[in-house]
């Protein structure tokens, strides 16, 4: 098992002035960073490449920051363009950064929820799968895996749970489209978080370990030894990774609604969290 941290727990854009913390990382005990990408061009990707590998660090994953003007579910078209070309763009961040995995919800725009009717969400998803297949055969060619992500009710009213997920992946039919399961997600929307982890099966390629509160792992409700005895059973040995928030970055507090310290800061959150999961997987 390899261990990660978002940077969003520390940069809502994350730029070539953020890469010094890489040191951090690698002194916390981290395997590797997920990467948030807002938009091309944000960082160089040599130069984080390059401190990645002095700190004995590896992109774990790219994260997809899908805002309104990216959604590829429609009807806008000019937000399907925009959602296409992002994806594009984080595939082949992925390359450059020597990863191969882009993660997110990559269906829809976050926070696009409304009471539409059925014929509605029929289009749209016939939508979604047309244009994932579309995106599909890029990350194909690339060979970067796709990993999409069950948000919460609040966040989405599209993909909600894992099975939604599977039945997405089912239509889209590329093997390059996977799962990326969050334990803050799977503690609203699932009726059994274990059950979640063992519908995945092999489809799951990334994990979000975050508390109910957003907070640390561990200090929390979730039920981390029945979510860690599913992980093993599926035998997951991909990454673990920390994404939790703290209001000290303003725009991520905003978008997730975190009014409230859970810890003195991001570092004391990592570490915390980080000594939990290892305990937790040895």
């Amino acid at each position: 098992m390899k261990f990660g941290i978002n940077t969003l727990l520390y940069a809502g854009t994350f730029t070539d002035q953020n890469v010094k913390i890489f040191k951090k990382f690698k002194e916390m005990g981290f395997d590797g960073v997920e990467i948030a990408l807002e938009k091309k061009g944000d960082i160089n990707y040599g130069i984080a490449l390059n401190e990645l590998k002095e700190n004995d660090l590896e992109c774990s994953s790219i994260c997809g920051l899908f805002g309104p003007n990216r959604d590829i579910r429609g009807p806008n078209k000019e937000y399907i363009v925009g959602g296409l070309s992002y994806m594009r763009d984080c595939i082949d961040a992925c390359i450059s950064l020597g990863c191969n995995l882009l993660i997110g919800p990559v269906y829809s725009a976050v926070g696009r929820a409304n009471l539409e009717s059925g014929e509605a969400k029929k289009e749209q998803w016939k939508t979604a799968v047309k244009n994932l297949k579309e995106v599909c055969k890029h990350a194909e060619d690339k060979r970067v895996f796709i990993a999409l992500e069950p948000l919460n009710r609040f966040e989405t009213d599209f993909i909600n749970t894992c099975t939604q997920a599977i039945n997405l992946i089912r239509d889209v039919d590329s093997n390059m489209l996977k799962i990326h399961l969050d334990t803050f997600h799977m503690n609203i929307e699932e009726k059994s978080s274990t059950q979640a982890i063992l519908d995945a099966g092999d489809l799951l390629y990334h994990f979000h370990a975050s508390e109910n509160d957003r907070g640390a792992p561990g200090t929390g409700q979730v039920h981390w030894n029945k979510v860690a005895s599913a992980l093993k059973d599926i035998g997951y040995n991909r990454y673990i990774v920390i994404e939790s928030f703290t209001p000290e970055v303003k725009v991520i507090a905003k978008a997730a609604s975190i009014w409230r310290q859970t810890e003195k800061d991001g570092y004391v959150l990592a570490e915390k969290g980080l000594e939990f999961l290892k305990g937790l997987f040895k």
